[in-house]
């Protein structure tokens, strides 16, 4: 039987053992050699050759995700699975953007670990303690995650953001007038229906709304 070599990178020595220790009692995989940071990692794909990687996602040197943007750099051929005891949809997204094959929790090793092996072996990818079926979806949806929501502005416009704005930081209806270059009657009609738009009934109410709806931080954007 050909035995799938693997190479594992962790600065824990604990958890390099206890992937030895379970890659120890398999047939089809062997354990070529062990890194404490992606530098090292890097060093000995170089020189094993290996089939797989298992590369945590925090260390020293040279990270789990800076590691990745590496082997894509010297073009190393080595499929890899995180190890990880926390990650984001972020990170996730971006680790499987970089070439990842697949992502075990380090809590969930001596249960998922070969299982996992076997199915990047066979082609497949794993996510969340199972195989994947549809990348692509798995892609999107990391995607959507990753993308924050729009913040509401509750359909106001743009001059009356800049308004609200000068409004949060003590602005009198002269003032903005001056500031935007409109009448004073102008201003208040903007205010008339930014009070509308936001419920409020007075400037300190509305100051407090734009505070508490960050929409001092839309204006400023915008």
């Amino acid at each position: 039987m050909t035995r799938t070599a693997v190479i594992v990178a962790d600065d824990h020595p604990v958890v390099r053992i206890g992937v030895r220790n379970i890659l120890q009692a398999e047939p089809d995989f062997q354990l070529v050699a062990e890194a404490g940071d992606g530098q090292e990692a890097i060093e000995q794909i170089n020189r094993h050759k290996p089939e797989i990687l298992l590369l945590d996602l925090s260390m020293p040197n040279l990270p789990g995700l800076e590691t990745l943007r590496e082997l894509t750099r010297q073009s190393l051929s080595v499929k890899t699975i995180l190890l990880t005891g926390k990650i984001s949809q972020k990170e996730i997204l971006e680790a499987l953007q970089l070439g990842a094959r697949g992502v075990v929790m380090k809590e969930a090793v001596a249960s998922d670990l070969v299982t996992c092996l076997r199915a990047v072996v066979n082609g497949q990818y794993w996510l969340n303690g199972q195989p994947v079926l549809n990348l692509l979806q798995v892609l999107n949806d990391l995607t959507a995650a990753s993308t924050p929501a729009p913040k509401k502005t509750f359909g106001l416009t743009s001059r009356e953001l800049q308004i609200i704005t000068l409004i949060v930081q003590g602005c009198t209806n002269k003032d903005v007038a001056a500031e935007c270059g409109i009448a004073e009657e102008t201003v208040k009609r903007h205010l008339k229906n930014i009070f509308d738009k936001t419920g409020v009934s007075n400037r300190l109410e509305l100051a407090m709304f734009a505070v508490n709806h960050h929409l001092v931080e839309e204006a400023a954007a915008g």
